[in-house]
């Protein structure tokens, strides 16, 4: 094969590899589902990730955690057995991913959509930038950036219509 083709392939493996990382780790972070442990959340990130909330109200909400397992720890505190959601799903969509040889960045708008435990349901949308790194084949999470958008309060009826 040559040179160009072989750098076609690798991107669009990249890519997938990516979309497939998202895919598992919003699969994680979904409530109800089976309990999630905090090691197959760190499993996802490099060992020196970060992961951040962006703008004023999301970076006062959620901080910014650096390292594996600090990053996994922060993230399954929301998760069962914690009863911080009764529910808890996402949806993403407006995908970009650009890979470039072991590094790749992605963008996507994150619709999620929560029933808390104290009974309140909300939807959000937020905008996920991520930085991604190839290490020993296999694709990682380098730093998680998320920024709220918009949210809206649900009464139980929208929720069930």
């Amino acid at each position: 094969m040559n040179e160009a083709l072989l750098q076609r392939l690798a991107t669009l493996e990249g890519e997938s590899a990516v979309r497939r990382l998202m895919a598992r780790y919003m699969d994680l972070c979904d409530v109800p589902r089976a309990l999630t442990h905090v090691s197959e959340l760190a499993e996802l990130f490099c060992a020196d990730a970060i992961w951040e909330g962006v703008g004023s109200q999301t970076a006062q909400t959620f901080g910014q955690h650096r390292g594996r397992e600090a990053v996994a720890a922060f993230v399954g505190g929301y998760l069962p057995p914690s009863d911080h959601f009764k529910l808890n799903l996402h949806y993403l969509t407006s995908e970009s991913i650009v890979v470039d040889g072991s590094g790749a960045q992605g963008q996507w708008i994150m619709q999620q959509i929560s029933t808390y435990a104290d009974g309140r349901n909300e939807l959000f949308g937020t905008r996920l930038n991520i930085d991604f790194r190839c290490v020993d084949g296999t694709w990682l999470i380098a730093h998680f950036r998320t920024q709220r958008l918009f949210s809206s309060h649900l009464s139980k009826q929208e929720l069930n219509a």
